[in-house]
């Protein structure tokens, strides 16, 4: 099953890839051929280390709430933008790196909010204690107030990414 998963992932990036390129359809019988090829090598090779211990994350409902969580994270990556925007121009920053305890179990789930935790203006994920699962993240402006309940209480740094990520990730 993982080959098959692989092999069929691969050759669809090969098809995006190399769209527009041909006469058949988007693509010249050649090039279907030879992608085909690759396909089948590439999962030949990669099979079981992108693909380990299971196959829940090609379940179309996980990716549909993935989908659902961009439009929540588009609009705090807005937010963090103006916010950043802001300190840059006042030089109201107070950086600092602080520990977040979002309590997520699986290590796709802690990479999800890692990530959306970088991707937002502002943050930074800079390490992960594998003993307990915290986040290590730089932050622009801490303040003194929330530090006092930073382990226990995330949101003033990611807002609900550890929710979505549990979501999504289970």
């Amino acid at each position: 099953m993982r080959f098959l998963v692989t092999a069929i992932v691969a050759y669809l990036l090969y098809l995006l890839l190399t769209i527009g390129s041909g006469t058949l359809l988007l693509w010249n019988a050649a090039e279907l051929i030879i992608g085909a090829i690759f396909a089948l090598v590439v999962a030949a090779l990669v099979k079981n280390r992108y693909l380990k211990r299971s196959l829940r994350m090609l379940n179309p409902v996980r990716w549909f709430i993935w989908f659902i969580y961009l439009f929540p994270f588009l609009f705090a990556m807005a937010q963090a933008n103006v916010d950043v925007a802001y300190r840059v121009l006042t030089g109201r920053i107070n950086p600092g790196i602080v520990k977040i305890s979002p309590k997520l179990k699986t290590d796709m789930a802690l990479t999800i909010l890692a990530n959306s935790i970088t991707l937002t203006p502002g943050t930074l994920s800079i390490n992960v204690d594998e003993e307990t699962n915290d986040l290590y993240v730089h932050w622009i402006n801490v303040k003194p107030e929330v530090l006092k309940e930073m382990p226990r209480d995330y949101h003033p740094i990611c807002n609900s990414f550890p929710d979505w990520a549990r979501r999504i990730a289970g």
